[in-house]
């Protein structure tokens, strides 16, 4: 009984503070009316748990194609619409992961990539009015959000906490 209970408490505890992790991240002129997590790690760790997919932005401070896109994605309210269906990540410069599986088809700047709720980046969503050769690039909210879309219906068999 004591060891349930102490397991209980243990795992609500270690819950609430992955869940406030959400809170800490930085919109990093993405727009604040996004719940950003904050680090890629706690992302998918919230992800897996709640079985959502994940949006990762990666772009760097001084890319003028980044600065391009932020306020067009900040005040796009389809996007934000469709974000609660999601757990939202942007790292900025050193923040990029090195693992090759976020620069698929290069490390051009910015990327947008997905993972799935299991916690693997999915290589099949991208931007299909893009470049064949930057697929992740996105430069209009529309592309960002029809890629959204794709995912959302892609992954409707799994269970997304609103």
């Amino acid at each position: 009984m004591v060891a349930g209970t102490f397991t209980k408490t243990f795992f609500s505890t270690i819950f609430n503070k992955v869940h406030c992790l959400a809170q800490d991240g930085r919109d990093n002129g993405f727009g604040n009316g996004y719940v950003w997590a904050g680090s890629l790690e706690s992302g998918i760790q919230i992800a897996t748990h709640h079985k959502k997919p994940v949006m990762v932005i990666i772009h760097k401070s001084w890319c003028s194609a980044c600065k391009n896109l932020k306020p067009k994605f900040a005040n796009s309210a389809e996007i934000q619409s469709l974000s609660k269906h999601f757990v939202m990540v942007n790292l900025v410069d050193e923040e990029e992961p090195k693992n090759n599986t976020f620069s698929p088809d290069g490390t051009y700047i910015p990327r947008i990539l997905f993972i799935s709720p299991k916690g693997l980046v999915d290589h099949d969503i991208y931007n299909e009015e893009g470049s064949s050769q930057h697929k992740y690039f996105y430069s209009r909210p529309e592309q960002i959000a029809k890629s959204m879309r794709r995912v959302l219906e892609k992954y409707k068999y799994e269970q997304f906490d609103v």
